[in-house]
């Protein structure tokens, strides 16, 4: 009685010790039968000792015998049958693996060596390899890590019973699948042999670094998802001219196709120009357009840069204060905003990195007198200093200078006026 196991790296044929271990030899045939071990991996392989597989899971935690799979049993393992004629003497015995006596599932293990003593009267075998010992070899110098895990994955792709003497068991036939499962491919490792390997190699390593950055900050809370990625219908612009104004950047880049909004990023105190922005449009292909035809252009004097937004933040932002995330922002897209200030802007006077102009609060309108305050000598009034923040602050600095300068004089009199005081008192 033979089964032929087809592995990722060749072929192993198993005898089975009927006459000395039945239990375990018939559930194992139920079990390839049944396509149990198909894509199973080699968990670990200790060298020149054992390696172990037969876990669907791949975490060498997992695996039933077939007894827990046929209706009414529900047995999840089977009892040893530890033979002291049965011993591991030849390189490639094959037994079950379990962590307490009693408890035999799937897994099984193959020694890699002859003689390993301290395994025997522990483990119930079951079989040898008849074929195969050059992968065993192969098995046996594979590379593996601190957990004996193989770095290149070795996986059993089909099992087919050569000769099966056991009956089915009721209920069995139900358990077979139509077709075997499809087979998966791991991808094999290979050497760098010129520079194209090596670039490939630090594109590979590279996306797997900013992969597992990404999921940390998202342990930390720093990114609502590590998958998150930035909108494709963002660009960025820096390096713009201070005098550049909102709907001037618009009005240019609207050329290229419609636009949602065009913000230059201002200082929330001053109102001045940070001197970059975020341009967002309805689709892609309009935003591929702009960063082609606008990167390393002229715009007043000055050659902006352009590129794709790398940003996050409205959705960073979303996320952490709770906020309803629409179907636009999902997709990666971002939400209608209003236009910034300056003499093409509309809308309101908004800065998206920072909290809106006190000048314009919509909190401080209507309610004091200071809402009507108009400094002396500056013919202004509250209302027309909103739209000009760097006028207001010229305006309060004048204010305060003219009011220190009143109370210096009030000073100078009240000095002078008791030093009149005190000379006719004198005389």
């Amino acid at each position: 009685m033979a089964v032929l196991l087809e592995t990722s790296i060749g072929d192993l044929v198993i005898d089975l010790k009927v006459n000395f271990a039945p239990k375990a030899c018939e559930n194992f045939v139920k079990l390839c039968k049944m396509k149990y071990y198909n894509n199973c991996l080699f968990m670990t392989v200790q060298k020149d000792f054992i390696t172990q597989t037969g876990d669907p899971t791949n975490t060498g935690k997992g695996g039933c015998c077939v007894h827990a799979k046929l209706p009414g049993l529900g047995q999840r393992y089977f009892k040893d049958e530890i033979n002291p004629s049965l011993k591991h003497t030849v390189r490639g015995t094959v037994a079950m693996a379990n962590e307490k006596p009693n408890e035999n599932g799937s897994q099984f293990y193959i020694t890699l060596r002859k003689n390993i003593e301290q395994l025997d009267g522990k483990h119930t075998i079951f079989g040898s390899i008849a074929e195969g010992l050059d992968v065993l070899d192969k098995i046996n110098i594979c590379m593996v890590d601190e957990k004996s895990a193989p770095y290149q994955n070795i996986r059993i792709w089909h099992t087919e019973i050569l000769d099966d003497p056991f009956d089915d068991p009721e209920g069995f036939a139900e358990l077979i699948p139509p077709k075997s499962p499809e087979v998966i491919k791991d991808e094999v490792l290979k050497s760098i042999e010129n520079e194209e390997d090596e670039a490939e190699l630090q594109e590979r390593m590279a996306s797997t670094l900013a992969k597992s950055q990404a999921t940390t900050l998202e342990l930390l809370h720093d990114l609502p998802d590590a998958d998150i990625a930035p909108p494709d219908t963002d660009i960025f612009i820096a390096k713009l001219n201070p005098v550049t104004q909102d709907g001037d950047l618009e009005l240019i880049f609207s050329r290229f196709g419609p636009i949602k909004s065009c913000e230059i990023v201002r200082d929330w105190k001053t109102g001045d120009s940070l001197q970059y922005a975020f341009v967002i449009y309805e689709n892609a292909k309009d935003c591929e357009q702009a960063y082609f035809k606008m990167h390393d252009c002229v715009i007043d004097d000055r050659r902006i840069f352009v590129n794709f937004s790398q940003s996050v933040a409205k959705l960073w932002n979303k996320w952490r204060t709770g906020s309803n995330m629409s179907k636009d922002d999902v997709a990666g897209g971002a939400e209608k905003k209003g236009k910034g200030r300056g003499k093409g802007g509309k809308g309101k006077a908004k800065d998206s990195q920072g909290p809106p102009i006190m000048a314009a609060s919509e909190s401080q309108r209507g309610k004091g007198p200071k809402d009507g305050m108009v400094f002396e000598g500056s013919g202004r009034g509250r209302d027309d200093r909103r739209d000009n923040p760097k006028k207001e602050k010229e305006d309060t600095g004048r204010g305060r200078s003219r009011s220190r300068s009143r109370d210096r004089d009030r000073r100078d009199r009240d000095r002078d006026r008791d030093r009149d005081r005190d000379r006719r008192d004198r005389r």
